[in-house]
């Protein structure tokens, strides 16, 4: 059986040399949490289940064939891969208002930084501030390379197939009742091309799963960084309903990850086709 790629603190599933033009990233599904987060925690390590997309990664590697695909081993709450590395909160990191030049975003005043302040239903999660060598540390020993890894992924992709798709895949609480079981992002059309969105939508519906667009969620530092479609390169983030996936208590995987995992199946193989497609119409 295929065995990840230790990358450090993510692995790699699938070829260096991709096969596909769909690049799949999993960046929040991580439960590794190191012993000076442990020793920094004021809540239950259990807490920190808030923030992770929880087992997303089974829905990912169920729906994986030859694609490559990056999966975060490191929970969120050491350092958010889907947050830019100036996104620093100044409650948890001392060397946060260094050189900072750009007023801070609402999702890090709102405790969802780099290195996340807070969870709901717990409260703030640190018993005090990181220095700032520290979050240093933690972003050139664990973003940074992620993020070199996926554009050296997406470039490849890129110059082999022409065009490159990176599927961002996430996983949310259930919303309320009449509100989307799936929502797509592409950060309001900056990060891909409308005719992928669309043909994901088309997937999700056929599927007889309610579907959004950018509403509540339209990606994060990930789709925004990475995704050039004037480059040939397109992002796009795929959050799941949690219930579609896990067990009654959204803990464990539940019966539904087959189900989940073949409609994200369809949803690469869509991606791939269109990349396929737009390729040939820009040929003619």
């Amino acid at each position: 059986m295929e065995r990840g790629v230790d990358q450090g603190s993510f692995d790699r599933w699938g070829s260096a040399d991709p096969v596909s033009p769909v690049i799949i990233s999993v960046p929040h599904a991580g439960r590794e949490y190191p012993p000076a987060l442990l020793a920094a925690l004021r809540v239950p390590v259990a807490a920190l289940a808030g923030l992770e997309d929880r087992h997303v990664d089974a829905v990912a590697l169920g729906a994986r064939g030859i694609e490559t695909m990056l999966v975060q081993r490191r929970g969120r709450a050491w350092i958010d891969l889907n947050r830019a590395e100036q996104e620093r909160d100044p409650r948890v990191d001392d060397g946060a208002l260094s050189g900072r030049t750009v007023p801070p975003s609402p999702r890090l005043r709102s405790g969802l930084g780099l290195v996340p302040r807070r969870v709901s239903g717990a409260g703030d999660l640190w018993r005090g501030r990181f220095t700032g060598a520290a979050i240093e540390a933690r972003i050139a020993a664990d973003h940074r390379p992620y993020h070199t890894a996926l554009q050296a992924l997406l470039r490849a992709a890129r110059a082999k197939f022409g065009v490159a798709v990176l599927l961002d895949l996430h996983s949310m609480p259930p919303l309320m009742a009449g509100e989307p079981q799936v929502v797509i992002g592409d950060r309001f059309g900056r990060s891909a091309g409308a005719r992928f969105v669309t043909r994901l939508e088309a997937v999700v519906m056929m599927a007889g799963l309610s579907c959004g667009r950018n509403q509540p969620y339209a990606g994060g530092d990930i789709t925004e960084r990475h995704g050039r479609p004037s480059l040939g390169i397109h992002a796009i983030q795929v959050e799941l309903d949690r219930s579609l996936y896990l067990d009654e208590r959204l803990d464990l995987p539940g019966a539904g990850v087959g189900a989940t995992a073949a409609l994200v199946r369809r949803l690469i193989d869509v991606l791939a086709e269109e990349a396929g497609d737009s390729l040939a119409l820009a040929a003619e």
